[in-house]
């Protein structure tokens, strides 16, 4: 990973240092909860129906994806944390998870981020709480980790959860709210500041896809995680891809090769965890046919890391790949508006 910029008073290094500040400043342990019992017992809604948590957490237990960024960035480091093999080092840590973490003892592995959740081991760790506000549980596995310890499950739809609902959730369920909004406030600052710092941006159309899909070009709505941070940097979803989307709520849809040449906008963001795919996807006949590609508006995000990062956008996440993503974006929204 690259060393990112301190151009901006709101780069990485000024978020990683305000999360670890706003740690510091609760007082309480970095393994568990806030001081005391203020604002306890506290009920959260959630797609299963509700949890309450009766006093601060002494142990806190993440599952899937983002949720452990999450509470590191609150000053409270998992007792538990799932392996992610995709995105991760040799031990299954996330790069900007190792660099929160560093100094401090390593939660306890288990299970992989992407597969059904490790009941057992995750008994074994003896949580008192188990975020899993980004995740894709079903009833059943909400209702098997409920006899673990009291869970606090996604608002609205599997791997739906915006970052910023996210941190705003486990701020209420660990007691340091006050702390959540600030970590909101300043990571939204920063991407506020990426239109700023590269004016560009502002208002380019996009699609965003994962490659091709048998022959068709895989397409991602705007109520998917990945779309909506890059509308958080000004941005917008190319009007096209509303207005061919299939009936239902379905964030993902296919387009057929043949259709490409339709697909207008100023860029087209691919995501892929390896220079071979990338190379892959490019080499597709109907790819060249879109009019970004065309124009120069390829903008491709190579290797898992950055992948992991950007598509499980968290408080931890974003400011770690946020400067090596804008500069991307940035050339090729240059090359496409000519």
């Amino acid at each position: 990973m690259s060393v990112l910029s301190r151009r901006s008073f709101l780069g990485t290094g000024a978020l990683a240092a305000s999360a670890l500040a706003l740690a510091a400043c609760s007082g309480g342990s970095t393994t568990g909860g806030g001081p005391g019992g203020a604002g306890y017992p506290v009920t959260i809604p959630h797609a299963f129906g509700s949890t309450t948590i009766q006093s601060p957490p002494q142990r806190v237990a993440t599952v899937s994806a983002a949720n452990q960024d999450v509470a590191i960035a609150l000053g409270v480091v998992p007792v538990v944390m799932p392996f992610f093999e995709y995105g991760g080092d040799a031990d299954g840590v996330l790069p900007w998870v190792r660099d929160a973490l560093r100094g401090k003892e390593m939660p306890r592995i288990a299970g992989r981020a992407l597969e059904p959740v490790a009941f057992e081991e995750t008994a074994a760790a003896a949580p008192d709480l188990i975020l899993a506000t980004y995740s894709g549980l079903d009833r059943a596995q909400y209702d098997t980790l409920s006899r673990i310890a009291p869970v606090v499950a996604y608002p609205d739809a599997a791997y739906a959860t915006s970052w910023q609902d996210q941190t705003r959730i486990a701020g209420r369920a660990l007691g340091r709210t006050a702390e959540a909004e600030q970590l909101v406030v300043a990571t939204q600052a920063r991407l506020a500041a990426a239109t700023r710092e590269y004016p560009q941006l502002a208002g380019a159309t996009f699609v965003y896809t994962g490659g091709m899909d048998s022959g068709q070009l895989g397409v991602f709505r705007p109520t998917d995680v990945r779309v909506r941070l890059l509308e958080d940097m000004g941005l917008r979803s190319a009007p096209f891809v509303e207005e061919n989307a299939p009936a239902g709520d379905a964030v993902y849809y296919t387009v057929s090769g043949e259709l490409l040449p339709r697909v207008q906008s100023d860029l087209l963001v691919g995501f892929f965890g390896s220079p071979d795919l990338d190379a892959a996807f490019r080499a597709e006949p109907a790819v060249a046919t879109m009019p970004a590609v065309r124009a120069g508006g390829y903008a491709p995000i190579v290797g898992a890391d950055r992948v992991a990062a950007s598509s499980s956008p968290s408080v931890l996440s974003i400011p770690w790949v946020l400067d090596d993503y804008l500069p991307i974006l940035a050339e090729a929204a240059t090359r496409s508006r000519r």
